[in-house]
């Protein structure tokens, strides 16, 4: 860790120190970029390599969560019919098509569609109302569907 903050830190310090001498060097011209790190050249190729695909790997997952948090707008933009966003669409494009929301907010969202599906259902609306009690309406309406049968079957005419 310190490594890292020396060669970091310490190249800036140098050209910021350099600049305000007015640009003079005390022999550290004639010194690679390696070299000035004490690092061999393969190490400092290396390193700079390491450098790169952490950033790439950052910059990849970064895309991602993006991505997601944009799936996840876009899937409330769509439930309450809001007008899309051109950023959001922009964002999950670029991440490409393997762009998931993530298993916890998917049962989060699974679950609230079944709430709402059932509450928009006929007897969900019945169930909302005051003083009804469903267990006696069904009760009620298999006593008289079994009185349509017996009735039923007494005429003549069928």
């Amino acid at each position: 860790m310190t490594f890292m903050v020396k060669t970091m830190v310490g190249s800036q310090l140098k050209n910021l120190t350099g600049s305000l001498r007015g640009g003079e060097d005390k022999g550290d011209g004639d010194k690679s970029a390696a070299e000035a790190q004490g690092m061999s050249q393969e190490e400092y190729e290396e390193y700079q390599k390491q450098l790169v695909e952490e950033k790439m790997e950052r910059d990849t997952q970064f895309t991602q969560r993006k991505a997601e948090r944009a799936m996840l707008r876009s899937h409330f933009r769509d439930k309450y019919r809001l007008p899309k966003n051109e950023t959001d669409e922009s964002q999950i494009q670029m991440a490409g098509a393997d762009v998931e929301l993530p298993r916890e907010l998917a049962k989060m969202i699974e679950e609230d569609t079944e709430e709402e599906e059932e509450r928009a259902s006929v007897l969900g609306q019945l169930a909302n109302l005051p003083g009804l009690d469903l267990g006696s309406l069904k009760d009620k309406a298999q006593a008289t569907l079994g009185n349509l049968k017996q009735s039923a079957e007494k005429c003549h005419i069928m």
